[in-house]
């Protein structure tokens, strides 16, 4: 019995998103095709593999059981047929998901590099600050500033960003200089609603080795890390973010340094996938160089 691997990841595809639709999307191909490999595939293997419902689409128990062995087949099925790419390096689609700031400063100027030593490979770069779902998404590889997250995801912390506070010349003309947690009081902040944020704006400090965090008043929400520094330039408050995206600024004189006592938590920058130990060698490949491309940039960056 010879199985059709587009069958398969047809399969594959849909009982990780749970829906005919987003399969078919991301596999670049229609939902009745996607229907029809699955039905292939059923009558194949004699047995139904997903239950349909009006609201979701989840595997049956022989569609679990089959799931991580199908995965495994077709890892190694593309191990395969990227066994001898080694010389002209390798070939096929990563999707990434960015911090913009990273992103946009650190990662995609070094991007050449890591495409000229592979020409047959396709980045698909999605950057955004809010959280992602990368298996609903499709997104291979997930570098996320702040916590982990989502706990299916696989990964390591590559290190630690010192923080730093935060004002313009202008906001601090207008309501001075704060020179303790106290004088915060006449104070306020640019409130950003990030997926590690809580509801109501507040300064973070550390006290004690614990995180406190202090209410504060905001004028101002954002939940893009561009507007936030945008918003601090502006006058509009007080932020708190990793120092070494707010050296240039004080060195220039642009912003201000307040309260150097008083700093929020480090924090982690962790890179992440979805494909538990299943990875795909291109994936492997594109893991590699963003490890070794930010730790070395958050080396620099304790400096």
């Amino acid at each position: 019995m010879g199985l059709d691997p587009d069958s398969l990841r047809a399969f594959v595809k849909v009982a990780e998103l749970g829906s005919f639709t987003r399969a078919a999307t991301q596999l670049g191909t229609g939902k009745a095709r996607i229907s029809l490999r699955i039905k292939a595939l059923e009558d194949e293997l004699g047995t139904r593999l997903l239950q349909r419902t009006t609201r979701v689409v989840r595997p049956t128990p022989d569609g679990e059981d089959l799931l991580p062995r199908a995965r495994r087949w077709l890892l190694e099925a593309e191990e395969i047929g990227t066994l001898f790419q080694t010389a002209r390096g390798l070939r096929g689609l990563v999707r990434i998901d960015l911090p913009v700031r990273l992103a946009r400063d650190t990662i995609i100027p070094r991007l050449p590099e890591l495409l000229a030593r592979h020409p047959a490979l396709s980045i698909h770069v999605s950057i955004t600050d809010r959280r992602t779902e990368p298996v609903r998404e499709g997104v291979d590889l997930v570098l996320r500033v702040g916590g982990a997250g989502d706990p299916a995801l696989v990964g390591r912390r590559l290190g630690m960003l010192t923080m730093a506070n935060a004002a313009s010349p202008a906001y601090v003309r207008k309501h001075g200089l704060p020179r303790t947690l106290a004088d915060l009081a006449d104070h306020v902040v640019v409130h950003y609603a990030g997926p590690d944020d809580g509801e109501r704006a507040s300064f973070e400090h550390v006290e004690k080795g614990a995180r406190v965090e202090m209410p504060m008043r905001s004028v101002l929400t954002v939940s893009d890390a561009d507007a936030y520094y945008a918003a601090c330039r502006a006058g509009l408050g007080i932020v708190q973010g990793p120092r070494v995206g707010l050296r240039p600024s004080f060195a220039s004189g642009l912003l201000v340094e307040l309260l150097p006592e008083h700093l929020a938590a480090p924090m982690s920058v962790w890179l992440l996938h979805a494909h538990g130990r299943n990875v795909p060698r291109r994936v492997r490949a594109v893991m590699s160089w963003l490890d070794e491309l930010v730790t070395a940039w958050l080396e620099n960056a304790s400096q």
